[in-house]
């Protein structure tokens, strides 16, 4: 645990934005990135190497890997509208996503995690898959009998909520039962990530 939180801590100094509540802390004091020289001035990056960062910045924001992030762009892509606020839909209609909105969780990690250890219920069935895509309408609980353990009882006093986003508007919570509706599609500018998405269009579209 704690070798991912350095690592995590790491990465989010080398993109240049938090991950995880710890590494904004850490990133308050040293905003640089990670080495001996990290703090030189850097020479300027190449229109790849821009795109390429703005990528790593949106994959690791939900922690995916490459391959899942791919198949999320060919998906935006074949869709109608702009490409870029189609991927950034799809991504944030994730369960582990959703779950992490919805303050159920710390870290997109956490959340993945107790998606997979079959705490959340969609709809009142247990779903494991974090890439679960939730629609419009549905609800997402945690499991009634996962509610009275500790980790879960801490996420319905509302602590997870100090150092997360507001509740964007498209999630409807009511965090004391650890439940929460998708209302409706989430819009590019209402979605808490911090991504130029037409440079990772750019990026996929090389």
């Amino acid at each position: 645990m704690a070798n991912r939180s350095r690592r995590q801590v790491r990465l989010s100094r080398a993109l240049g934005i938090p991950l995880t509540p710890k590494a904004a802390r850490y990133f308050e004091r040293r905003p640089y990135g990670p080495g001996e020289h990290g703090r030189a001035r850097r020479r300027q990056e190449s229109d790849y190497a821009v795109r390429l960062k703005e990528k790593q910045r949106l994959r690791a924001q939900y922690g995916i890997r490459e391959a899942q992030m791919r198949r999320a762009f060919d998906e935006a892509k074949r869709q109608e509208g702009r490409t870029g606020s189609n991927l950034i839909e799809h991504l944030e209609t994730r369960l582990d996503a959703l779950v992490l909105r919805s303050g159920f969780a710390r870290t997109i990690a956490q959340a993945r995690q107790v998606v997979v250890h079959r705490h959340i219920l969609v709809d009142g069935k247990i779903v494991d898959r974090p890439s679960f895509r939730v629609k419009p309408g549905q609800t997402i609980q945690v499991k009634p009998k996962s509610q009275t353990t500790v980790p879960f009882e801490i996420a319905a006093s509302g602590v997870h909520r100090d150092v997360l986003p507001a509740v964007p508007p498209y999630l409807e919570v009511d965090l004391e039962k650890l439940r929460a509706k998708l209302v409706r599609k989430p819009e590019r500018v209402e979605v808490p990530v911090i991504c130029e998405d037409q440079l990772v269009v750019e990026y996929y579209s090389r």
